[in-house]
């Protein structure tokens, strides 16, 4: 199952009994500030979930699959996740029980 912004917003609409355009809204407010916040380049931390920050990653050298040239990559920005100890061990124990 892929958990979108509509799945949320329904979510909340059933559970809260709140109008259907106000949960979009607070859905999409949420991620809103969210993104804001990584372009500041703040960290994101959500607690019991995990943490978003952004990472510089320096150009590198790299080679072309296809046909096996050199070529450098980019220095660029990129997202990074990491699940705290609480839902990786809850991940983990859901795939034992399986």
């Amino acid at each position: 199952m892929t958990l979108t912004k509509k799945k949320i917003s329904k979510y909340l609409v059933k559970t809260f009994k709140i109008h259907k355009i106000d949960a979009i809204y607070l859905v999409s407010l949420f991620f809103d500030e969210l993104k804001k916040t990584l372009l500041k380049g703040e960290m994101v931390k959500l607690s019991g979930f995990g943490k978003f920050e952004i990472r510089n990653k320096n150009s590198r050298p790299g080679r072309n699959p296809k046909t096996g040239e050199f070529i450098l990559i980019n220095a660029r920005k990129v997202i990074i996740f990491r699940a705290y100890k609480k839902i990786k061990e809850s991940i983990y124990n859901i795939k034992l029980n399986i």
